[in-house]
């Protein structure tokens, strides 16, 4: 089985600059939760790996964020797929910990729990330290232009060293070509 490893807000749902807050704010990205489905359909073990430092900082709590992964795996499932794990840092900046994306502790853990190495892996992500942390454990950045996607490229201005898509069903498009 193959394994993909995807980051939430930005890339599944809608991302705020305010927060996904509640069940009711997380909203799937047109076509994603068809992507995910077709992965599961092909083989691929779906991890989600996601800051959540709106929990750290005090915006909700731990029952919020676990109504809104439910209504995700509910729509996945609904949709003929599954979400194997979801692996979640909930630290503020200012903790230190090591699970929060640019460091790749979140992903150290997910390839210690499903005993595998991350080399090539794709890590799809929206922001800089998504494909951070995919780079310091050898896996395969993958950017989307959803949620921050634009503004990192930007941010990135003309030396954008990772490949680019429009969204996740995009993604899902070239990695199921790349297989034949």
């Amino acid at each position: 089985m193959k394994l993909i490893i995807l980051d939430r807000d930005g890339v599944i749902n809608q991302d705020s600059d305010d927060y996904i807050k509640s069940v009711d704010e997380w909203q799937p990205i047109p076509g994603s939760i068809e992507a995910i489905a077709k992965l599961s359909m092909n083989d691929y073990r779906i991890v989600v790996a996601t800051n959540q430092s709106g929990i750290g900082r005090g915006y909700f709590d731990l029952d919020s964020l676990n109504q809104m992964h439910d209504k995700m795996h509910k729509l996945v499932n609904a949709a003929g797929g599954s979400i194997d794990a979801v692996f979640f840092c909930p630290h503020s900046p200012d903790d230190g910990c090591d699970c929060r994306k640019p460091k790749p502790g979140m992903l150290e853990d997910i390839a210690t729990r499903l005993r595998t190495d991350l080399k090539a892996v794709p890590v799809v992500g929206d922001s800089l330290r998504d494909m951070q942390a995919a780079e310091a454990v050898e896996a395969r950045p993958l950017l989307v232009r959803t949620g921050k996607g634009e503004r990192t490229l930007a941010r990135l201005a003309n030396a954008v060293p990772y490949p680019v898509f429009d969204d996740l069903a995009a993604v899902v498009e070239m990695l199921l070509l790349e297989e034949g």
